[in-house]
């Protein structure tokens, strides 16, 4: 009992020697002044060692959690993943040509006869295609949306039947400058929306069928001679508005000519002679025909002066000697 009271009375003696913390009152109008007071009130310098004291504890799980040890891999599993790495993290290198990626291959074109895709080897831009001055020796496999196709300055020789088959959009070809000497009759003539064929430079002996559609023909510098350009080849061609047939050793005019016709040019050719009717309408003398005001006759052994009636129907005389 005696040792009782004297740890009561110990207990009391501390309680009542310990510092009473002030009472704070947080009031937002006088915020700065209460900041200053706080630091006056936890001030650790004052503090016994022994009431600052800190205990750490670790704080352990209430109950214990058991992680699975993955199972060990054979050395041919962690090779083939590896591998796969190695693979996922290398680029690749899409040419066109693998089968794996169609979506690839429609974009870089048909394949050549060489396993290549035409637009690697040519240049394509939208729906037009560029091979200029690639030495080609014949017309490459192009898309099926192709509407301009050139192919300038290569040593082409022919122009097969199936070169432009099924291109239904092809409006523009342009073969200037290679070695053509022969097309098959069928290379042109089913192309529904051809409207500009561009031959000149070449060896082309004789025309094929041509469709109405076409606008713009130049067929300069080749050989077609006398019989090289078929009897009525432009008579149904209706909306044509440019021909030019310079230098191919023409003898003739050849007739009938589209009534929307703006440009003929027929110089350096054979030509000796012209028609009365070549350009207008003998029987129609108040007939003019306005479209044609572009004809080039120069360079030929004609003599222009000795037919004057037959241009009486144009908007301008033709460019040619008159002597």
């Amino acid at each position: 009992m005696l040792a009782r009271l004297v740890l009561g009375l110990v207990i009391l003696d501390a309680a009542m020697t310990a510092p009473t913390p002030e009472v704070i009152n947080y009031d937002s109008e006088t915020y700065d002044a209460i900041l200053d007071d706080l630091d006056n009130l936890y001030n650790y310098e004052n503090i016994p060692v022994r009431q600052a004291e800190v205990k750490r504890v670790t704080m352990m799980p209430s109950g214990s959690r058991e992680f699975p040890t993955p199972a060990p891999q054979s050395e041919e599993v962690l090779e083939e993943e590896e591998e796969e790495e190695e693979e996922e993290s290398t680029p690749r290198l899409i040419d066109g040509s693998s089968s794996q990626e169609p979506e690839f291959t429609g974009a870089l074109g048909p394949h050549t006869d060489e396993d290549f895709p035409t637009c690697l080897l040519c240049t394509c831009i939208s729906t037009t295609v560029y091979c200029d001055d690639h030495e080609l020796d014949a017309i490459p496999p192009l898309p099926r949306n192709t509407a301009y196709f050139y192919s300038r300055f290569n040593r082409i020789k022919k122009i097969n039947r199936n070169d432009f088959a099924s291109l239904n959009d092809l409006k523009r070809i342009d073969l200037t400058s290679n070695l053509i000497s022969e097309i098959d009759e069928d290379a042109f003539r089913k192309l529904p929306q051809l409207q500009e064929l561009v031959l000149r430079d070449n060896k082309i002996r004789q025309l094929p069928e041509l469709p109405a559609t076409l606008t713009f023909i130049d067929v300069s510098n080749n050989r077609l001679g006398r019989k090289g350009i078929k009897q009525e080849a432009f008579k149904d061609m209706y909306d044509l508005r440019h021909l030019y047939l310079t230098d191919n050793n023409l003898d003739h005019i050849p007739l009938p000519l589209p009534e929307n016709l703006r440009a003929l040019h027929l110089q350096n050719n054979n030509i000796l002679e012209m028609h009365e009717d070549t350009f207008c309408n003998v029987k129609n003398l108040t007939y003019i025909r306005k479209a044609l005001e572009d004809i080039r006759l120069d360079g030929n052994p004609i003599n222009l002066s000795r037919t004057p009636q037959a241009y009486m129907c144009l908007p301008r005389l033709p460019i040619g000697s008159l002597v």
